[in-house]
């Protein structure tokens, strides 16, 4: 197996970070650093670390549906103490977020420790259907509804899009759903901002299929099978 899938697979990262991992000297098979890419692995034999912590494959996949609420740190450290997902989770497996979502922003995320699964839906590629739901100041008008789905330019060169409706709108306030592939950080609050509506409440109604129906913001469930089946089937794995 290849080194940088044994680290996918560990759930810490996906292929494409643990090569980064892998040039940047973090990772030792056998107690030697590895920074050459393509080296093979044996899982059982081989010990792998990171930064001097072994990984392991997980004998058993952990996948958790969580509505998040606001003031919450999609992240395992946070420098100012503020409240982290992973410990709104009880649950014995070492999960991972699969993407963020921002300090205030509420709604469907995803944590697992399948590395494959979590490359898969958080690349552009695959094309996976991020739902959401935006409040903001003012009245977007209907060309501003047209601009944010011929392309908006974030910044740094960036011109993002997205599938756009108007919910609800009137002279203070607008609801907008938005529908995007990307992931580019605080996207919705960059794209809305630069067509001069600052966010209000941001949240994301539905991430690959899944939402939070049933949750109360800060609750949690496990995947159903059928559930794990669907994004299996939308990220082509088996």
């Amino acid at each position: 197996m290849q080194l940088n899938k044994y680290i996918a697979l560990s759930g810490v990262t996906s292929r494409r970070k643990a090569n980064i991992l892998i040039k940047e000297g973090k990772i030792s098979v056998n107690g030697t650093i590895v920074k050459e890419m393509g080296v093979s692995v044996k899982p059982g034999t081989d010990q792998i670390k990171l930064n001097n912590k072994i990984l392991q494959i997980p004998l058993k996949y952990k996948y958790i549906l969580f509505n998040k609420p606001a003031k919450v740190i999609t992240s395992f450290t946070d420098q100012r103490n503020r409240p982290l997902v992973i410990d709104c989770i009880d649950v014995k497996e070492r999960i991972y977020p699969v993407g963020r979502l921002d300090y205030d922003t509420t709604g469907v995320l995803l944590l697992t420790n399948d590395g494959d699964l979590t490359y898969r839906l958080s690349h552009p590629k695959f094309e996976i259907d991020k739902i959401y739901e935006v409040l903001v100041q003012g009245y977007v008008a209907d060309n501003e509804i047209q601009e944010l789905k011929s392309g908006v330019n974030i910044g740094n060169g960036d011109i993002v899009k997205g599938e756009a409706e108007a919910i609800n709108r009137n002279s203070e306030r607008s609801l907008i759903k938005i529908v995007i592939h990307e992931g580019k950080k605080r996207q919705i609050k960059r794209m809305m901002k630069n067509i001069g509506h600052p966010v209000i409440k941001l949240s994301r109604t539905v991430f690959a299929g899944l939402t939070a129906e049933g949750l109360k913001e800060g609750e949690w469930r496990e995947l159903k099978p059928v559930e794990v089946r669907m994004l299996y089937q939308k990220t082509g794995l088996q």
